[in-house]
């Protein structure tokens, strides 16, 4: 299943859909249709008893009366997830980019966080003052969507916490990031983690360690690798995140870049207004979003 959410053009309001041949079908309209209790926004719906039981139900009501189905036409879209708790992110997880960088193989993870007001979604631009930043940079990755509660999980089980994949853009200020000497202020502008297009569950990837990933600017390839480069997996990065605080439906885990970021290419490829970032992961999607200087 492919869940996104979704607004009316008329109407603020976000609600999780899937889309179907026949139109996006807004879960929670046709689940109380059906007589099931869905959530409208996707964390919600995450931490709800037997959710994925419920939205094929509502899905297959949906397509089988015509309730709930929404014209693509009349949508806009927006984040899969928008408001997360935590947005927990791993940093120098391809040995290759951390070669790129000289920087040392790390032995266990590198945590640092995003804010979840960096969220965006795919159809929502990447903005900054230039005048704040002068180095916006790219970073292709794969992002985990946290499903249940999680604390203290063995990585043998730690996949089935996770409730699907996203592509996500780690942007980073990267004068604000290594002139700070840590990462939490050149990494969480607002605007500066775009993700989806939509929430692809679990039972639809068939080794989330064996994914292509790609990253293009204006049509150009500029990273281009798969997630069996990952120094840790996502079962022992889920694992190692319960260790120390509770992961919640609906949290984003960024799970690292391959190489080929903007700011270690000779010359730099820095972002700027204008330009558009396309991020790709196999199975997963794809990810666009315009540049906008303010």
């Amino acid at each position: 299943m492919r869940i996104g959410q979704y607004r009316t053009t008329d109407d603020e309001s976000l609600w999780s859909g899937v889309a179907t041949d026949d139109g996006v079908v807004d879960l929670a309209t046709a689940g109380t249709a059906a007589g099931l209790d869905l959530a409208p926004k996707t964390t919600d719906l995450l931490a709800d008893w037997e959710w994925r039981r419920k939205a094929d139900l509502a899905v297959e009501y949906a397509e089988e009366t015509g309730v709930g189905l929404r014209d693509p036409a009349d949508l806009d879209r927006a984040a899969p997830v928008d408001d997360p708790q935590k947005v927990v992110c791993v940093g120098l997880n391809y040995r290759d980019h951390a070669e790129e960088g000289d920087n040392p193989i790390p032995d266990e993870p590198v945590l640092f966080s995003k804010f979840p007001t960096s969220v965006v979604g795919p159809e929502d631009a990447v903005r900054w003052d230039p005048d704040y930043t002068e180095k916006v940079d790219y970073e292709a990755e794969l992002v985990a969507v946290i499903g249940e509660e999680t604390r203290r999980v063995d990585p043998d089980d730690a996949l089935d916490h996770v409730a699907g994949f996203t592509v996500g853009n780690d942007v980073s200020a990267r004068d604000l990031q290594h002139g700070d000497g840590q990462w939490v202020r050149g990494k969480s502008l607002d605007t500066f983690a775009p993700i989806g297009p939509d929430l692809v569950t679990t039972d639809e990837i068939d080794d989330a360690h064996d994914l292509e990933i790609f990253a293009e600017v204006n049509g150009e390839r500029l990273q281009e690798s798969t997630t069996a480069n990952l120094i840790f997996g996502v079962d022992e990065l889920v694992s190692f995140c319960s260790q120390a605080f509770t992961l919640e439906p609906g949290d984003l885990v960024f799970t690292g870049t391959p190489p080929g970021v903007g700011v270690y290419r000779e010359p730099p490829v820095l972002l700027g207004d204008g330009d558009t970032v396309t991020i790709g992961v196999e199975g997963v999607g794809e990810l666009t979003n315009d540049c906008v200087t303010e």
